[in-house]
Protein backbone atom coordinates (compact mmCIF):
# COMPACT_ATOMS: atom_id res chain seq x y z
CA UNK A 1 0.00 0.00 0.00
CA UNK A 2 1.31 3.40 -1.00
CA UNK A 3 0.97 5.92 1.77
CA UNK A 4 1.30 9.95 0.16
CA UNK A 5 0.47 13.16 1.06
CA UNK A 6 -2.42 14.90 -0.77
CA UNK A 7 0.08 17.81 -1.53
CA UNK A 8 2.63 15.71 -3.08
CA UNK A 9 -0.71 13.51 -4.83
CA UNK A 10 -1.50 17.22 -6.21
CA UNK A 11 2.31 18.01 -7.42
CA UNK A 12 2.58 14.92 -9.39
CA UNK A 13 -1.26 15.85 -11.22
CA UNK A 14 -0.21 19.38 -11.48
CA UNK A 15 3.36 18.21 -13.21
CA UNK A 16 1.38 16.13 -15.40
CA UNK A 17 -1.27 18.58 -16.49
CA UNK A 18 1.51 20.96 -17.14
CA UNK A 19 3.88 18.69 -19.54
CA UNK A 20 0.56 17.66 -21.47
CA UNK A 21 0.36 16.40 -23.93
CA UNK A 22 4.01 15.15 -23.37
CA UNK A 23 4.39 12.73 -20.53
CA UNK A 24 5.57 14.05 -17.42
CA UNK A 25 7.90 11.89 -14.91
CA UNK A 26 9.32 12.08 -11.23
CA UNK A 27 10.82 11.13 -8.27
CA UNK A 28 9.67 11.01 -4.59
CA UNK A 29 12.25 10.95 -2.22
CA UNK A 30 12.01 9.36 0.91
CA UNK A 31 14.27 8.09 3.87
CA UNK A 32 16.26 4.46 3.16
CA UNK A 33 14.02 1.91 4.44
CA UNK A 34 10.97 4.23 5.49
CA UNK A 35 8.44 3.58 2.78
CA UNK A 36 7.44 7.74 3.17
CA UNK A 37 7.41 9.32 0.26
CA UNK A 38 8.49 13.17 0.98
CA UNK A 39 10.67 15.25 -1.15
CA UNK A 40 8.94 16.00 -4.64
CA UNK A 41 11.90 15.94 -7.43
CA UNK A 42 10.07 16.60 -10.61
CA UNK A 43 12.28 15.41 -13.74
CA UNK A 44 12.49 16.35 -17.28
CA UNK A 45 11.35 13.39 -20.14
CA UNK A 46 14.24 13.25 -22.02
CA UNK A 47 12.09 11.97 -24.96
CA UNK A 48 9.98 14.91 -25.21
CA UNK A 49 6.87 12.58 -25.69
CA UNK A 50 3.26 11.55 -25.26
CA UNK A 51 3.73 8.07 -25.78
CA UNK A 52 7.13 7.63 -23.77
CA UNK A 53 9.11 8.51 -21.21
CA UNK A 54 13.12 8.57 -20.02
CA UNK A 55 14.69 9.97 -17.21
CA UNK A 56 17.73 12.59 -18.62
CA UNK A 57 20.74 10.05 -17.50
CA UNK A 58 22.58 13.19 -16.12
CA UNK A 59 20.04 14.50 -14.46
CA UNK A 60 18.67 11.10 -13.23
CA UNK A 61 22.73 10.62 -11.86
CA UNK A 62 22.60 13.95 -10.22
CA UNK A 63 19.24 13.11 -8.65
CA UNK A 64 20.52 9.61 -7.50
CA UNK A 65 23.63 10.74 -6.44
CA UNK A 66 21.85 13.70 -4.09
CA UNK A 67 19.50 11.16 -2.69
CA UNK A 68 22.91 8.84 -1.70
CA UNK A 69 24.04 11.98 0.12
CA UNK A 70 20.85 12.64 1.68
CA UNK A 71 20.82 8.83 2.74
CA UNK A 72 16.99 8.66 0.61
CA UNK A 73 15.87 6.47 -1.89
CA UNK A 74 13.35 6.72 -4.73
CA UNK A 75 9.80 5.78 -2.48
CA UNK A 76 7.84 6.97 -5.66
CA UNK A 77 8.59 6.81 -9.41
CA UNK A 78 5.65 8.45 -10.91
CA UNK A 79 4.82 9.38 -14.82
CA UNK A 80 2.23 10.18 -16.98
CA UNK A 81 -0.12 8.58 -19.72
CA UNK A 82 -2.05 11.06 -21.60
CA UNK A 83 -4.23 8.88 -24.23
CA UNK A 84 -4.47 5.85 -22.19
CA UNK A 85 -5.34 4.33 -19.06
CA UNK A 86 -2.94 4.78 -15.40
CA UNK A 87 -1.46 1.35 -15.92
CA UNK A 88 2.12 0.34 -16.98
CA UNK A 89 2.81 -0.34 -20.67
CA UNK A 90 4.94 -3.36 -21.54
CA UNK A 91 7.78 -0.44 -21.77
CA UNK A 92 7.28 0.91 -18.26
CA UNK A 93 7.00 -2.83 -17.06
CA UNK A 94 10.21 -3.75 -19.05
CA UNK A 95 12.28 -0.19 -17.54
CA UNK A 96 10.92 -0.68 -13.77
CA UNK A 97 14.87 -1.06 -12.13
CA UNK A 98 13.63 -0.12 -8.77
CA UNK A 99 12.07 -3.46 -7.39
CA UNK A 100 11.16 -1.41 -4.26
CA UNK A 101 9.52 1.78 -5.36
CA UNK A 102 5.94 2.44 -5.88
CA UNK A 103 5.26 3.15 -9.33
CA UNK A 104 2.62 6.00 -9.54
CA UNK A 105 0.86 6.15 -13.20
CA UNK A 106 -1.74 9.26 -13.71
CA UNK A 107 -3.89 9.24 -16.78
CA UNK A 108 -4.21 13.11 -18.52
CA UNK A 109 -6.82 11.50 -21.43
CA UNK A 110 -9.50 13.29 -19.49
CA UNK A 111 -8.98 17.05 -18.13
CA UNK A 112 -11.91 16.18 -15.72
CA UNK A 113 -11.20 13.22 -13.94
CA UNK A 114 -7.89 12.15 -12.18
CA UNK A 115 -6.45 8.66 -12.72
CA UNK A 116 -3.98 7.77 -10.19
CA UNK A 117 -3.05 4.60 -9.83
CA UNK A 118 0.19 2.54 -8.03
CA UNK A 119 1.86 -0.55 -8.55
CA UNK A 120 4.33 -2.58 -7.87
CA UNK A 121 6.62 -3.68 -10.35
CA UNK A 122 9.55 -6.85 -9.68
CA UNK A 123 10.59 -9.42 -12.18
CA UNK A 124 8.40 -8.30 -14.78
CA UNK A 125 5.25 -8.60 -12.56
CA UNK A 126 2.55 -5.96 -11.97
CA UNK A 127 0.72 -5.47 -8.53
CA UNK A 128 -1.79 -2.73 -8.32
CA UNK A 129 -1.55 -1.63 -4.75
CA UNK A 130 -4.01 0.43 -2.55
CA UNK A 131 -3.36 4.20 -2.20
CA UNK A 132 -4.01 6.07 0.91
CA UNK A 133 -3.79 10.26 0.99
CA UNK A 134 -3.45 11.73 3.92
CA UNK A 135 -3.82 15.54 4.86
Amino acid sequence: MLTISQSLVDKIIAHARADHPDEACGVIAGPVGSDRPERFIPMENAERSPTFYRFDSMEQFRVWREMDERNEEPVVIYHSHTATEAYPSRTDIALASEPNAHYVLVSTRDEKNVEFRSFRIVDGVVTEEEVTIIK
